[in-house]
């Protein structure tokens, strides 16, 4: 029950995207580029990501949210971070990815002073197994190739580790030094 993108996104200018009316759609979805009226629903994506993968202490989620939202919509703003939604019929937001743009210095994998971090992909859990994500995915892979970004990364969860490594996505040798105890379950 795959689904396939059957028109991508076009135009932009170097700085990022400017909303067109050129969709891509997945069955019954549309996929549009979001904006900024979309931003709480972005945070909630993420919010339900981090809680699914067992981040379940409430207080520190929205905190997190609570800092994640002016981040988000100055990055937003500024061109530095690209979304994308996929809208089912009743214009309900039913899946999400985010692509920040970051800024990096002169490196040997990848030219550029951007690379790509592919960040909050997050699909309503009624929608999965039906190939939101990785349309969504190949959207923003296409946007990174069409706009001479030539290094993507991204952390993946458990669940989403299968998709990425389909994709082409690979391990590396990034190592992760934790000051604080992040992780906090509930009994």
């Amino acid at each position: 029950m795959g689904a396939a993108i059957r028109e991508t996104f076009g135009g932009s200018h170097h700085h990022g995207f400017q909303p067109n009316p050129i969709m891509a759609y997945i069955m019954d979805l549309v996929v549009r580029p979001a904006t900024s009226a979309d931003a709480e629903t972005l945070i909630g994506h993420r919010r339900a990501m981090f809680f699914e993968m067992g981040y379940w202490d409430e207080d520190r989620l929205s905190a997190m949210c609570e800092a994640f939202r002016p981040w988000l919509l100055a990055r937003m703003t500024s061109g530095e971070y690209l979304a994308w939604v996929a809208v089912a019929p009743d214009a309900g937001i039913v899946a999400g990815l985010g692509l920040w743009l970051m800024d990096w210095p002169p490196h040997m994998i990848g030219p550029g002073a951007r690379r790509g971090n592919i960040l909050n992909v997050y699909t309503d859990s009624r929608y999965r197994r039906r190939g939101i994500a990785r349309s969504l995915m190949a959207v923003a892979i296409n946007w990174c190739r069409d706009h001479g970004i030539a290094a993507i990364i991204l952390h993946a969860s458990p669940d989403g580790k299968a998709l990425y490594e389909k994709l082409g996505f690979q391990p590396s040798n990034e190592m992760r030094l934790l000051l604080i105890d992040s992780r906090r379950h509930d009994p």
